[in-house]
């Protein structure tokens, strides 16, 4: 018998029904849920980000949820620090963590730990980020590739965001951003983890993406980004989110947001995509066909979550 703590993880595309699956396991183990998601730390920003309300959590208790407000800053590294706080506690309350994991990042984070990369630097960032308004994001993309050729290949030329970063971690470590990256990680210890994927067909995916674009707009998901504009909130982050920055443009130019949820749903299928690649990617994966709430599906899980 291992003295090593156990750690289940469900991951896979958006609409794949990773949270019922994961509800599900902790139901049947006497576990608890690590939402992995880097949308659902926001505060507020509620039905676009997929949040299980309460009511249908079935008693499970859920935690890295509503972490921060919209404003806030918040890393893959702040997320570890957290989650590791949580799996302690649950260890001594003898309770099954049961990760559902959306944001591939964040459970790299957590499992193999991050690189020990410098500090942001708020006075380089206002810089950067004043040269793309002068001359476009892509002159950022221009600059990174005279820094550090790798990164830029594997950075698009106008993800601002990551541009920024790697900008920032080059100019300050005096390092490509790839060997950062490859030395210093410190992974998780004391746990044996076993990884579950969902991995419906595509065709099906994609059916079950649009109905859900449709019932978060039936539960109210226009009136929550109206009331969201109403408080300020347009600046925040979260409002890149997909689904909030089209809401937004739609109700601010008082069109019909309904008119948006084709477009909705396509980025949707887009973002499914980049997660599927992504997991794909991750080893040690138990793959199974299908979503999360069939039985079929919740039947092969509960074998492997229980290690049988």
């Amino acid at each position: 018998m291992s003295d090593l703590a156990r750690l289940v993880v469900v991951l896979g595309p958006t609409a794949s029904g990773k949270s019922a699956l994961g509800i599900r396991l902790a139901e049947q183990l006497s576990g608890e849920v690590l939402v992995c998601d880097s949308t659902q730390i926001y505060r507020h920003f509620d039905i676009g980000t997929g949040k299980v309300p309460p009511a249908e959590r079935h008693g499970v208790r859920h935690h890295l949820v509503d972490l921060v407000e919209p404003h806030e800053v918040f890393t893959a590294g702040q997320y570890r620090e957290r989650a590791l706080e949580v799996l302690e506690g649950l260890r001594c309350r003898n309770k099954l963590p049961i990760v559902t994991a959306g944001t591939g990042l964040y459970l790299r984070a957590l499992l193999e730990g991050l690189a020990d990369a410098p500090t942001r630097s708020e006075e380089l960032r206002e810089r950067l980020r004043a040269r793309a308004s002068r001359r476009g994001v892509e002159s950022l993309h221009r600059l990174l590739a005279r820094l550090d050729p790798e990164a830029a290949r594997r950075i698009a030329p106008r993800d601002a965001q990551k541009v920024i970063r790697a900008i920032e971690i080059r100019t300050l470590s005096g390092r490509p951003v790839g060997d950062i990256h490859r030395s210093g990680r410190t992974p998780l210890a004391g746990y044996e983890t076993r990884k579950i994927g969902l991995l419906p067909t595509r065709a099906e995916l994609y059916r079950r993406i649009n109905a859900r674009v449709e019932s978060m707009m039936t539960a109210g998901w226009a009136a929550e980004v109206e009331q969201l504009i109403s408080r300020g909130m347009t600046a925040a982050k979260p409002f890149q989110f997909i689904g909030y920055a089209e809401l937004r443009r739609q109700i601010e130019l008082r069109r019909d947001p309904e008119q948006v949820i084709g477009r909705i749903q396509q980025a949707t299928r887009r973002f499914a995509k980049r997660q599927i690649t992504w997991f794909r990617k991750e080893r040690g994966v138990h793959w199974l066909t299908g979503f999360g709430d069939d039985p079929e599906v919740v039947s092969a899980a509960l074998k492997l979550a229980r290690w049988s």
